[in-house]
């Protein structure tokens, strides 16, 4: 059939057709490309013969060859695929630089709030091609269970994450506090409240963060058994309860919103040892330049707003939590699911 002949049609051809037209001979033409002359002769005939029509004009002698009008309107479509294959590379190396590309990343609420703004402008400033595509959950298990199948490039993740073959990096330590209503005998200045007193007072718990469950292991070791009387997978909730009266939380200090006048913040002064917070991918799996990447930035990202917490006077109870300083979320092209 006719048009099977274009099937025919090489890459090379049209390069060959434009180094012509550039230069003016074939000789020039080869020598531009690298190509013996005959060679580029040889490419010219076979695309003429795949397009079916004359595309060269060939004056012999000191007179230079020029397009024909099918040669010139092959040009124009040539130039244009050279410049989509310009393009195509500049794409594939700006991939394989992690500077383009997208990057699915699961968080959970108290990372998102505290931790996901600064680390998106740095990454956003420097990586400005990459769309990062975030998912947040409050179940642990079901981010690791999405990085387990590909649908998550890397998610944020309560170390160790002892959940089939994954690797993953440590971002920081994140202490645990004990959330009082204002005016409870548990903010006493005098010392540090021990766990049994903590157990002995009604419990609002978290419902899917994975450290707590050691957390209240700890508190039941004490000789008492925590009374749990409430549940929330929000922060505010447990939060907002606990302002309330309903009872009295220990909660990672990231989870507290600081500047409510209606709790106080008792520094447990290591009774219970921190959460630790970091980054989990698939060691089995490709992880791109743009992954690298984040990860890079998110260590450097949490050094700094570690150092920045540490930085803060140390004060003795009770004490007001001190907010994760972040700027505002990066221009970059960012898409949130459910």
């Amino acid at each position: 059939m006719e048009p099977d002949r274009w099937l025919g049609l090489d890459l090379r051809h049209l390069v060959a057709l434009k180094a012509i037209a550039d230069a003016g001979s074939f000789g020039r033409a080869a020598e531009q490309l690298g190509y013996t002359q005959s060679a580029i002769s040889q490419q010219i005939a076979t695309l003429e013969r795949v397009v079916g029509m004359r595309l060269v004009e060939r004056p012999g002698g000191p007179r230079p060859i020029s397009l024909t009008e099918a040669g010139t309107i092959l040009l124009r479509h040539a130039s244009a695929i050279e410049a989509r294959l310009l393009a195509a590379k500049a794409d594939m190396d700006a991939l394989a630089a992690g500077d383009a590309g997208r990057l699915r990343v699961g968080t959970f609420q108290s990372v998102g709030a505290k931790v996901i703004p600064a680390l998106l402008r740095r990454f956003g400033m420097e990586h400005p091609q990459v769309e990062v595509v975030l998912q947040e959950s409050p179940d642990e298990e079901e981010l690791l269970g999405l990085v387990e199948r590909g649908a998550l490039d890397l998610t944020f993740m309560t170390l160790p994450a002892n959940h089939g073959p994954l690797d993953e990096v440590e971002l920081f330590s994140d202490p645990y506090v004990l959330l009082v209503p204002v005016g409870s005998p548990l903010a006493a200045p005098k010392r540090t409240p021990t766990l049994r007193e903590i157990a002995l007072h009604p419990l609002i718990g978290f419902s899917k963060c994975r450290a707590m469950d050691a957390v209240e292991t700890q508190l039941a070791s004490s000789g008492r058994q925590p009374n749990v009387v409430f549940r929330s997978d929000n922060n505010g909730t447990v939060q907002g309860l606990v302002g309330a009266g309903v009872g009295i939380s220990i909660a990672p200090l990231l989870t507290v919103q600081a500047g409510d006048e209606s709790v106080e913040i008792v520094d447990l002064a290591g009774r219970v040892a921190p959460r630790v917070i970091g980054l989990v991918w698939h060691r089995d799996r490709h992880r791109s330049a743009a992954a690298e990447a984040f990860v890079e930035t998110a260590i450097a990202v949490c050094s700094e707003l570690s150092q920045a917490a540490l930085a803060q006077p140390v004060r003795k109870q009770p004490v007001r939590a001190q907010p994760i300083r972040t700027q505002p979320v990066p221009t970059q092209p960012v898409r949130r699911t459910a």
